[in-house]
């Protein structure tokens, strides 16, 4: 991910917010012809310390679920687009369209699973996890033979984190009064707009 340094996250709780406010994110690998292949997946993550944990699943039936390896895992913030109306210098510095954002990519390996006892903690934790954020009573019964048979259909993996690169835009490359005017601007907008800009508040505090 190309970062300038002013834009360059090295703290792990950025990663963390971000994990929190969306776990479903992109996993990106090659087929086995060099195409690449991405999936959009919902993961499990933990951090103790500098130790990353981020587990999930695939269909069965996605290619992507026979790689072990290499892989990147783009993490998801918010976005907004920032127009050159709204700097104070506009005119004077010929001020352009650009886009304030946060993400994240990490770069691992993938290791896959698939026995029945591992899929069944993985489905009970992932379940338990999203059914607690929506108010749901959703839970996986081992029990249940309907239940331990839908696992058949997917393949587990474990991603162990080699490199963590975290970017935070958010007009830092702008005097304080451009970036001031641009979060006042964003903070009237839809709800990723509002996002940053209290991303850019926190950053200038």
């Amino acid at each position: 991910m190309y970062t300038p340094r002013a834009f360059a996250i090295d703290d792990l709780q950025a990663l963390d917010a971000l994990f929190a406010r969306d776990a479903f994110v992109t996993l990106v690998t090659s087929a086995p012809d060099g195409a690449p292949l991405a999936s959009q997946l919902p993961v499990l993550y933990r951090r103790d310390g500098d130790a990353l944990r981020i587990e999930g699943h695939w269909a069965r039936p996605n290619p992507q679920a026979a790689h072990d390896g290499p892989a990147l895992l783009i993490v998801h913030g918010p976005h907004a687009y920032v127009s050159p109306g709204w700097y104070l210098d506009k005119e004077a510095a010929a001020r352009v369209p650009t886009w304030n954002y946060a993400t994240a990519h990490l770069r691992g390996r993938l290791e896959r699973f698939d026995d029945e006892a591992a899929l069944a903690d993985l489905v009970a934790r992932t379940s338990d996890v999203f059914e607690a954020r929506v108010g749901g009573d959703w839970h996986f019964e081992p029990d249940d033979e309907r239940q331990r048979r839908q696992l058949r259909g997917i393949v587990g993996f474990r991603f162990h984190v080699d490199a963590v690169a975290i970017k935070h835009k958010l007009s830092q490359n702008h005097p304080a009064a451009n970036r001031n005017a641009v979060a006042e601007a964003l903070s009237a907008g839809d709800a990723n707009a509002r996002e940053i800009a209290a991303m850019m508040r926190a950053t200038d505090s």
